[in-house]
């Protein structure tokens, strides 16, 4: 049995409507565009991905693990979506493509400028066939500029911002985020620009394009740490996770299992003293304030540390609870899933498809209280061709056959 297996099925109840009635075309690979797209599908819209016939989105191989066939990466941003198999570098392929633009409200693209006009899929173009389309462009660094011809990955995005330098333990090597931050930021910027431009088009009738770029999504990330860089002249290090503009603000061992603590304001800190019987400590003047605390930070950490290792870790973290201290537990994905509040939101779910529990990860978000999205699973390379070229373009069965006759499908 996998872990997937005994997960809830998809909560119950209407899908978001929020997006009901928007047609998005994803012409998008990898993890940033799907998660875009991903975003407006939970949010009610219609999505398409268009793939290239035989092999599709490349996130379709990045394995293993694989499951029933197909990677968990893809599977984990392309639910509620409908995929049609369409090679557009075919003149064909392309005029079916651009009759599809003509009836969508947003396309995504993750091609660079170049590319995108050489395919005939760039902005300038589509909006000749489309002066209301939303053309979303998610590439490296973006759609100007000396490098915006340069292909770029999450972790490529992850060293240019500045993220990498300051991610690991002090003297040892930078370290990436451990999940593609990158290209989840990007996506999130992607779907919220769309949002605001159909917003606009109500307002004004027309589209807009719109370019984000990987680089400039993940160095606004770090707009904490680059503002007060800009300020003082103080250039932050790598120090795990022993060092914030917080004095206390870090992991501490207890007597079985490492756990945070953010003791953010001098309330906090004044209840965090009594908590573990420590009225010296918030009697001393030398910690009063959080200035005050950072300079002492070394001599407090160590009494903080001696402390939290005479009690195992859920000790502390009853006793913090109950004293409303910031503090918590570093778990593993196994625990993860199996935390209380997430599963209270219904965060955790499986879709089954071909009798396979295909696990996901819900919106999260909750609109009048619901947050459930689920429509249909992550869909197989091509298998909604058909169904949208009737539906979109009212095609027939002969005009769907002189395109797999053209070798376009």
């Amino acid at each position: 049995m996998l872990p997937a297996d005994h997960l809830p099925p998809p909560p119950s109840g209407s899908p978001l409507k929020l997006l009901n009635g928007i047609r998005v075309l994803d012409l998008t690979t990898s993890v940033a565009g799907p998660y875009a797209t991903l975003l407006l599908a939970d949010f009610g819209a219609s999505v398409v991905k268009i793939e290239r016939p035989g092999t599709g989105d490349d996130a379709r191989a990045w394995g293993p693990p694989f499951l029933d066939g197909e990677s968990l990466w893809f599977l984990s941003v392309n639910r509620n979506k409908q995929s049609l198999a369409l090679d557009y570098s075919k003149p064909a392929g392309l005029t079916a493509l651009h009759a599809l633009v003509a009836v969508a409200d947003v396309i995504v693209i993750n091609q660079v400028a170049r590319s995108q006009k050489k395919l005939g899929i760039d902005y300038a173009t589509l909006k000749e066939l489309n002066s209301k389309l939303v053309h979303v462009s998610i590439t490296g660094f973006g759609l100007a500029g000396v490098n915006a011809n340069q292909p770029c990955y999450d972790l490529i995005a992850e060293g240019y911002s500045g993220v990498m330098d300051l991610t690991g333990e002090p003297g040892q090597d930078p370290q990436k985020v451990g999940t593609p931050a990158a290209d989840l930021l990007a996506g999130t910027d992607a779907a919220m620009a769309a949002l605001a431009a159909l917003i606009g088009r109500g307002q004004t009738g027309q589209g807009q394009q719109i370019d984000v770029a990987m680089v400039a999504s993940m160095t606004r990330f770090m707009s904490p740490r680059i503002v007060p860089y800009l300020g003082s002249d103080e250039m932050p290090r790598r120090s795990g996770g022993k060092d914030s503009v917080i004095a206390i603000y870090q992991t501490f061992n207890t007597a079985d299992a490492p756990m945070t603590l953010g003791l953010g304001n001098d309330n906090i800190w004044a209840r965090f003293c009594a908590a573990i019987d420590r009225p010296d400590m918030a009697a001393d003047p030398r910690f009063a304030d959080n200035v005050g605390r950072r300079r002492a930070r070394a001599e407090i950490v160590r009494e903080i540390e001696a402390v939290l290792l005479r009690q195992p870790r859920d000790h502390w973290l009853s006793i913090f609870a109950a004293a409303r201290i910031p503090a918590g537990p570093i778990n593993r994905l196994d625990e993860v899933i199996h935390d209380p509040t997430l599963n209270e939101r219904g965060l955790f779910y499986s879709a089954v498809r071909d009798g396979t529990a295909v696990p996901q990860v819900g919106l999260g978000i909750q609109f009048n209280g619901s947050s459930h999205t689920y429509r249909s699973p992550p869909p197989r390379l091509g298998q909604d061709t058909d169904a949208v070229l009737r539906a979109w373009l009212e095609m027939g069965e002969e005009q769907i056959r002189a395109l797999g006759s053209a070798g376009v499908l």
